[in-house]
């Protein structure tokens, strides 16, 4: 049975392309990680809407113009195992590759573009500064500058990254694929073809329990699987060694179980396709 590969694949940022949550990061009290931590996680989990915290988050933290540059770093450091090789094999196999995060559009946007997503398939909150905090004499844009307020809209509440789908997908054909880790991520599976869910990095049972398809494994490399069918995995084995190791890998993973469904019908079609040697 073939499995039609989905050529449009849309990656969460925190927690699914990089272990942190970049906003917790942020803290630089152990009062306000607590804080802040706590809020992250009610949102993530579905138990308070995002547009409820979001504002309050970042008025608790305040961060300035250089601890969100350094986000950038920080998110490169901790990137989630295979991040880059995933996305490299999925821009080979013909596949576009976008980023929608509810996190702070500049370190996003540069970490995003290391992993070789272009700037313009990249969605996140921008945030504006206080130019009259720091030291202001010394120019428009100090490091020391101080978070003033940030643009709201879609990705600043718990239901908005469907319509985010829908902008980037405009008119373009072809079946599209969502993963992330939490309760905003599966509230845009209305507006692709397959939402996958991602406990690698934070297993929210209801995220687990809602997803069709659920990959639990510190590597992405199983979503190869999800996204270009076992073809994929083919091409991939005739490609340098690298990449043949991916598909060794990414099969090594899938008898171990890193994917589940709560979709029967998705998980019989997919296990088919698997043993189909065409």
């Amino acid at each position: 049975m073939r499995w039609p590969p989905f050529e449009h694949v849309f990656f969460d940022c925190d927690s699914t392309l990089t272990t942190i949550e970049g906003i917790d990061v942020l803290a630089d009290t152990e009062d306000k990680r607590r804080r802040v931590e706590a809020l992250t996680q009610a949102a993530m989990d579905g138990e308070v809407d995002l547009d409820e915290i979001y504002a309050e988050r970042l008025q608790a933290l305040k961060p300035t113009r250089r601890q969100v540059f350094d986000l950038r770093n920080a998110y490169k450091r901790h990137m989630v195992e295979d991040a880059d090789l995933v996305i490299d094999a999925l821009h080979k196999l013909g596949h576009k590759v976008y980023i929608i995060s509810g996190g702070l559009l500049e370190p996003v946007a540069e970490f995003g573009i290391s992993l070789g997503v272009p700037r313009d398939r990249i969605r996140a909150v921008h945030i504006a500064y206080n130019e009259l905090s720091g030291q202001w004499w010394e120019g428009p844009q100090t490091d020391d500058q101080l978070y003033l307020t940030y643009t709201a809209g879609a990705l600043t509440v718990s239901d908005g990254k469907a319509q985010i789908v829908r902008e980037l997908m405009g008119d373009q054909r072809g079946r599209s694929l969502l993963i992330g880790d939490g309760m905003s991520d599966y509230h845009a599976a209305e507006a692709v073809d397959l939402f996958v869910g991602y406990g690698g990095v934070a297993a929210r049972a209801k995220v687990r329990e809602a997803a069709p398809a659920y990959l639990e494994s510190q590597s992405l490399a199983p979503l190869l699987a999800l996204a270009g069918g076992p073809g994929a995995l083919r091409t991939l084995g005739t490609w340098t060694t690298e990449y043949q190791l991916l598909a060794s890998k990414v099969r090594h993973l899938l008898h171990q179980g890193a994917i589940t469904f709560n979709d029967e019908q998705l998980e019989s079609r997919f296990q088919k396709a698997l043993l189909d040697p065409q």
